[in-house]
């Protein structure tokens, strides 16, 4: 990056491209990805029954947090945000720039995470991109989305690879999200994402961050040209 310190934060609705454009750029600009999903995941997934989370005083039951994401709702925000901070934590101090995919996922979270990381990486080294899709593409593609059992490569939807059963990067079966890509759970997720991630955007724009608004619709060799060019890289 032509910066000592850099963020790069990457938004939008599911199904918008997030997690493919944060890996390109993330091996393009030498970013260490961060990717808000899966810290989720490492933490509640598999919890014991009972178990929990004290943060600031307050309790939160894994158990019910599996059953938000599950569900297709946003977990705690104070939960995902003391996640988030401590990882950002360990890797600034190694050192890394980073891409975040996904986070925050609230104005919530954005009044806590955004004052950490510009403390740690300045306010002017952050930058915010919005992928903008319809909620037709959004539904399309989540509908459509496949993943593979190993490494959890997304492999994009073309009439092309509709029967491929085995992932191109690394060999191991291709299977569906169980219930985040289910119909139901999409319009929830679509509903919590114009509800409660949208205003993040406001937030960013209203407190002077760099933010800019790039049309997730076409090719995703095209999309990531143009957050390049957003960025300055190209």
């Amino acid at each position: 990056m032509k910066n000592s310190k850099q963020v790069v934060i990457i938004m939008g609705a599911p199904g918008s491209g997030k997690g493919t454009q944060a890996t390109l750029l993330s091996e393009k600009l030498n970013l260490y990805y961060i990717e808000t999903s899966k810290i989720i995941e490492a933490n509640i997934m598999g919890a014991e029954k009972g178990e929990s989370v004290v943060i600031d005083g307050k309790k939160y039951l894994l158990e019910e947090e599996a059953r938000k994401w599950k569900a297709g709702l946003i977990n705690s925000p104070s939960m995902v945000t003391f996640w988030m901070k401590n990882r950002i934590g360990q890797l600034a101090e190694g050192g890394e720039n980073l891409i975040l995919a996904g986070s925050p996922r609230t104005a919530e979270e954005s009044k806590e995470l955004m004052p950490f990381l510009s403390k740690l990486y300045g306010k002017q080294n952050i930058k915010t991109v919005l992928l903008e899709i319809s909620a037709q593409e959004s539904i399309f593609r989540n509908s459509h989305r496949r993943i593979c059992e190993l490494m959890r490569h997304p492999v994009l939807y073309s009439r092309k690879n509709e029967k491929l059963i085995d992932c191109p990067l690394d060999g191991s079966k291709l299977v569906r999200r169980k219930g985040l890509d289910d119909p139901k759970t999409i319009k929830t997720r679509l509903e919590r994402y114009k509800e409660q991630t949208l205003p993040v955007i406001d937030y960013l724009e209203k407190n002077k961050f760099w933010v800019k608004k790039i049309n997730g619709l076409p090719a995703p060799a095209i999309v990531f040209a143009n957050i390049l060019k957003a960025l300055g890289e190209k």
